[in-house]
């Protein structure tokens, strides 16, 4: 799915992008797998063709890469590759963190404001990554802090990210998502988020999760000084 941040904005995912499993709604076990064949061979060869492309950049360097590079380590055609990334940024800006985020968000209790479940979700879709894939998020994440396209492509993502993160909050508060409050409120939230990723940037080393949840709840508190 369409990376909105280094963690996962809430948002939608297509067929193409779905992980093989979901996650679990509070109380009510384990979310419904996706487990077809299909399925799980179009994840396979996603990762492969991402795990290809990270390993080349890492070697040479994101400007020195191409798709036909990419694609070739992938032992898939350069039309398969952009069936799964659109574009060669994609490949480092897109991953399944979104989707268990957007699940996990969709699973929180009614009653629970919108920043309360916009925690509990990312706390939720962290628990689920195991150890290489949250390496993986560290190693994209500094380059798409450090590589301009890349930098350029994900401030896009994130004026996006209020329109996707405004439908979300207005379908769990009962408001439209044009409102102007709505949206003045999903553009805080990815303001914290974009200042999240800065800090990332600085320490590398630091918990994406810890980092996410911080900003989040310094938003909640009122952004005090």
């Amino acid at each position: 799915m369409r990376r909105l941040g280094p963690w996962a904005a809430i948002g939608p995912a297509s067929e193409q992008d779905a992980p093989q499993a979901g996650l679990p709604a509070p109380g009510a076990g384990q979310a419904p797998r996706r487990s077809g064949l299909r399925e799980r061979k179009k994840a396979r060869t996603r990762a492969a063709i991402r795990q290809h492309a990270l390993r080349l950049i890492r070697e040479q360097g994101y400007a020195a890469t191409t798709v036909d590079q990419i694609a070739d380590a992938a032992e898939v055609s350069p039309s398969t590759f952009f069936r799964y990334f659109p574009t060669k940024e994609d490949v480092v800006l897109r991953d399944d963190v979104d989707l268990f985020a957007f699940e996990a968000f969709e699973a929180q209790p009614p009653g629970l404001g919108p920043i309360a479940a916009m925690r509990a979700a990312i706390a939720m879709a962290f628990s689920q990554l195991p150890a290489s894939e949250l390496e993986q998020l560290r190693e994209t994440t500094a380059l798409t802090m450090s590589v301009p396209e890349l930098r350029a492509r994900a401030l896009d993502e994130f004026i996006g990210a209020v329109q996707i993160i405004a439908e979300a909050i207005a379908k769990r508060t009962g408001h439209d998502p044009g409102e102007f409050t709505v949206r003045n409120f999903a553009g805080a939230l990815v303001g914290v988020m974009l200042s999240a990723s800065l800090a990332l940037a600085d320490d590398p080393s630091a918990d994406f999760a810890t980092v996410a949840d911080a900003a989040l709840a310094h938003l909640e508190a009122g952004l005090p000084l």
